[in-house]
């Protein structure tokens, strides 16, 4: 068996096909690619296998449309498969007489297969590689053009895995029920468009003031360790904030991973069982963020990191909707700690500190987003900085050092944004994208998702909000307090004002819960539903009986998480055109 296996014969017809059918692809992609941009303005992506399983369809449009471009790519096809199979082959034999030994090419093919392994993950380094590595400009085009046709498609691919219908989990709802279910929610008068169904200006409580923006996104900030939550008291800074600004003290993320918090804060889009919209290819371009509100209105908007923003693609997803400019790891000179994640949070801060004088400097208003690492696995920070409470008892120690250390570099940033120039004239947001942990037997253990956040700077008066509010509101919020009455598509709550109820959404794995004053329910897979009570007060969740449970509320639900899925796969989230 090993010796039929070890062949060369056999190995050098497998390598020489499998090459050539990789270099025939290529040549497909290839050759495509003038007329792929030609239409579509980018290189192939998803589009270019999407249409396959119309195959009368686009073999007609080919034909009538594209016909030199068909048979040109046929032809350098043909030849590129029949010249690399027969000089492929040819590389093992010389006039049929073997010229490397069944071993030798086991052990070549071998190393050739690790080589590819490695080459497809691109880097020995802490992440690999994506698209979003190359990206470096707004232009879908020019960004494309970094990357082969091939690579593009394929990645598509790999991503469309990631795009779950909620459908099929959940149940259906016709598609007019989904919306009408949808804008009821929102409590908005007048939706503007059919094409965006929940497309309407939401009136905002403040003139359009030209305001600055600055959104400070803290990593794995769960409630539970925030003092002014009845957490363990690990954030004396964000305490003194909470009694400085407008403070939420029942919010509740929208997911577990911080793409999730970045595609609630940034696009108020409802969460759904797919990847958060920041990974999947649909949206990475014409995708509704506030950044490109914003940009309609003469702002500079910015993401400042302090690692790689390539990781889970969150350059690609913001230069195609909206960002003007990355700050990263790279742009980061002589930084005193750097971790696996990146720099430190005190060197990301004093780099926003830059970046936002920079900003103020050019008399045009911003909006800049910073997202810090520093309290994630595994808790590497400066030594020396912080230590932990006396008679503080942890079950993780690295764990809370790095969130009191996250705590201490916010606390020291934001005392020096009060001496700056730029103070006066921004709201700032500070707000966690998810808790550290989730944990509980609950399909979906409401209490894990409890975070903090609080507005400052603004012109409401310092007070402890404790409305049942979700991540989503907040862009929402935000745009009111800075005037802005562009018609958006976002369904999230203006907290400025008050509604006849309150509710927030959570995405856990495959379980989705709709929350709504104290009562819950959990939509899981093969239509599985289940009832709850929730006290926010003790962070109670009690079952109720399946009898007993809220019909209309399990409707509201599934038309939710079923609106996420229509609205990504059918393009119908963005702004109008005019």
């Amino acid at each position: 068996m090993l010796r039929l296996i070890f062949n060369t014969r056999n190995l050098d017809r497998i390598y020489a096909v499998y090459c050539s059918i990789v270099l025939m692809l290529v040549a497909i992609t290839e050759t495509a690619t003038p007329s792929f941009i030609a239409q579509y303005d980018v290189r192939p992506n998803r589009l270019f296998v999407e249409y396959l399983e119309f195959p009368s369809e686009v073999f007609s449009m080919l034909v009538h449309g594209h016909l030199l471009s068909l048979i040109i790519s046929l032809v350098v096809c043909c030849i590129v498969t029949v010249f690399s199979f027969k000089y492929i082959s040819r590389g093992f034999t010389t006039n049929n007489v073997q010229i490397v030994s069944d071993y030798q090419m086991a052990g070549t093919l071998l190393a050739i297969l690790l080589l590819s392994l490695l080459a497809a993950r691109g880097t020995v380094g802490h992440r690999p590689l994506n698209p979003s590595l190359v990206y470096f400009a707004q232009d879908a085009l020019l960004n494309s053009l970094t990357l082969n046709s091939l690579y593009s498609v394929a990645f598509a691919i790999k991503n469309s895995k990631n795009e779950k219908s909620s459908a099929s989990l959940y149940g259906k709802l016709p598609k007019q029920e989904i919306i009408k279910q949808v804008r009821q929610a929102a409590h908005r008068k007048n939706y503007l468009s059919e094409e965006i169904p929940t497309l309407s200006v939401n009136s905002p409580v403040a003139q359009f003031n030209n305001k600055n923006l600055v959104v400070i996104l803290e990593e794995s900030l769960g409630a539970r360790f925030v003092g002014h939550l009845g957490g363990s008291g690990l954030t004396p800074e964000l305490d003194k904030l909470y009694r400085q600004g407008w403070g939420f003290t029942n919010m509740y993320a929208t997911g577990t991973r911080s793409v999730r918090g970045i595609e609630a804060l940034t696009t108020g889009f409802i969460p759904s069982p797919s990847r958060a919209v920041v990974k999947l290819s649909k949206s990475q371009k014409q995708f509704f963020t506030i950044a490109s509100a914003l940009s309609k209105l003469n702002y500079t908007t910015q993401f400042v990191y302090g690692g790689e923003s390539h990781f889970d693609n969150m350059k690609s997803f913001f230069l195609g909707n909206g960002f003007t400019s990355i700050v990263d790891f790279h742009d980061i000179d002589n930084p005193n700690f750097v971790s696996s994640w990146g720099v430190s949070d005190e060197d990301l801060f004093i780099q926003a500190n830059i970046e936002l004088n920079k900003l103020h400097a050019k008399e045009k208003p911003f909006f800049s987003l910073i997202f810090t690492s520093s309290n994630h696995d595994p808790f590497l920070i400066p030594q020396g900085k912080v230590s932990l409470p006396d008679g503080f008892i942890s079950d993780n120690p690295d764990r809370d050092l790095a969130i009191k250390y996250a705590d201490y570099a916010l606390g020291q940033f934001i005392n020096n944004a009060k001496t700056q120039e730029y103070w006066r004239d921004t709201i700032f947001l500070i707000v966690a994208d998810h808790d550290v942990r989730v944990y509980g037997s609950e399909p979906v253990p409401i209490k894990s998702f409890h975070i903090p956040a609080v507005i400052l700077n603004s012109e409401q008066a310092p007070n402890s909000d404790s409305r049942l509010t979700s991540q989503i509101d907040l862009p929402v919020t935000l745009l009111s307090l800075l005037g802005v009455d562009i018609a958006t598509p976002m369904v999230g709550f203006d907290l400025n004002k008050h509604y006849p109820v309150e509710r927030a959404m959570m995405q856990y794995y495959d379980n989705f819960a709709y929350l709504e004053n104290n009562q819950a329910v959990i939509l899981m897979p093969n239509q599985q539903v289940s009832f709850w009570q929730y006290n926010p007060g003790n962070k109670s969740q009690t079952k109720v009986p399946q009898s007993q449970g809220n019909e209309d509320l399990k409707t509201k639900a599934l038309a939710h998480v079923l609106f996420s899925t229509l609205a990504y796969s059918e393009h119908r989230y963005h702004l109008a055109d005019r």
